[in-house]
């Protein structure tokens, strides 16, 4: 079984890459109180989102982008084979 919150790491930065979203959007939306889904959290400590200090916009890291384009790899590797 795939492990959920990979997926949900992966929608939210999607969703990222589709448009910066400002930071207090990012918040209600995304962080919880939930220890074992903390998406939110677990993507600002492994350095997969930036927020601008001067807009408060929420982006997609280097990082973020890295594994997106691996997960993109690994489902059109997976959809082909």
């Amino acid at each position: 079984m795939a492990d959920p919150t990979r997926a949900l790491t992966l929608q939210l930065l999607q969703s990222l890459a589709e448009r910066p979203r400002p930071y207090a959007e990012v918040l209600e939306t995304w962080r919880t109180s939930c220890p074992q889904l903390s998406i939110w959290e677990d993507a600002c400590s492994d350095g997969l989102v930036d927020c601008a200090p001067d807009t408060h916009l929420v982006t997609v890291s280097a990082r973020g982008r890295a594994l997106l384009a691996a997960s993109a790899e690994t489902t059109s590797w997976h959809t082909t084979n």
